[in-house]
């Protein structure tokens, strides 16, 4: 029944790409990505994988985060303005959609939102973080699995054409190490990297791929640097900037040269991802790769508690594992 209702689905997107644009809904209209991502996909002049999705429905959302409620309204009044339809609930957003971007900016609350859009069928993008926790992203992937629901996250800062030209650069030869940096804010209620220092990390995966196994994180008022060993010896850096001049960089180590990635980039490119993923179902990032990420950072936050000692990736995945089963009893 379920490989049925998968081809049902299919049919019904392709021939819903056929008659038009995907019909895409937001949730949580509490971050500025939405103003921004809704202007990328409803330009009329849009091209390619972009011009396949049109947002036509937006579903509020918002906390009492301060970056949430004081900000949700603002941003909700936008899409209208944009010509986007509000409703009230998610059982009517899915009412009217294809597919589904999920982009409250607090991400404590991703799990329970994402949960109806998954057993819909769905495909849902999740904006950074994916989840509040690592037990939360590890249930949203094991839920989507489920379900065959097509599901991915990711940071912007992946697809920017810089890191992307870096990865494909044959002058550097293998990638023997990395080291990212950006600004690094943190947002109560979510371990201290999970706001923004995603930003960061997220390019540091891109160029030394998974395999981490242990994590060492150094934390001063303006500054964390974490330290990531692979399992084949490679050694990956993210060093996270406050109150300083931040911005966002990387460089990789390679075994003929070592480059660095030209600044630039916006939401476009990954708009484009997000339109391809829509299309085909399929995701550009996996989902292990997208829990290792923030199993990397959990154990950042675990290796603070303990005042900088190495702490493995597979303990705190050991732990959030068992947590996430008991969400989805």
């Amino acid at each position: 029944m379920k490989i049925l209702a998968g081809l049902i689905f299919a049919c019904a997107m392709a021939a819903c790409a056929a008659d038009g644009p995907l019909r895409a809904g937001m949730i949580g209209l509490d971050t500025s990505h939405v103003p921004a991502f809704t202007k990328i996909f409803n330009d009329p002049k849009a091209t390619g994988d972009i011009a396949g999705v049109r947002v036509v429905v937006g579903y509020p959302g918002g906390t009492d985060m301060p970056a949430s409620r004081d900000r949700v309204q603002k941003f909700t009044e936008q899409l209208r303005q944009m010509g986007v339809e509000i409703v009230d609930s998610i059982p009517k957003l899915l009412e009217k959609v294809d597919v589904v971007l999920l982009e409250s900016v607090d991400g404590r609350i991703h799990l329970q939102e994402a949960i109806p859009v998954i057993k819909a069928g769905k495909p849902l993008f999740i904006d950074k973080p994916v989840a509040g926790s690592l037990a939360d992203a590890i249930a949203i992937f094991d839920l989507a699995k489920q379900h065959k629901a097509p599901c991915f996250s990711s940071s912007s800062l992946r697809f920017n054409p810089g890191l992307q030209a870096l990865l494909k650069n044959e002058k550097l030869g293998g990638i023997a190490g990395a080291a990212t940096w950006g600004p690094c804010t943190y947002q109560e209620g979510t371990p201290d990297l999970f706001f923004y220092g995603i930003h960061g990390i997220e390019p540091l995966f891109a160029l030394m791929g998974t395999g981490c196994e242990t994590v060492t994180r150094m934390k001063t008022k303006d500054t964390d640097l974490v330290t990531g060993v692979w399992n084949d010896g490679r050694i990956g850096t993210y060093r996270g900037i406050r109150n300083n001049r931040a911005e966002f960089g990387a460089v990789a180590y390679g075994s003929k040269a070592i480059l660095q990635a030209e600044p630039g980039g916006g939401y476009g490119e990954l708009c484009a991802e997000i339109g391809r993923f829509f299309r085909t179902r399929k995701p550009p990032v996996n989902a292990e790769e997208t829990i290792e990420i923030f199993a990397f950072m959990e154990a950042a936050e675990e290796s603070s508690r303990q005042g900088g000692a190495p702490v493995s990736l597979a303990s705190v995945l050991g732990k959030a594992k068992a947590e996430a089963a008991k969400k989805l009893r």
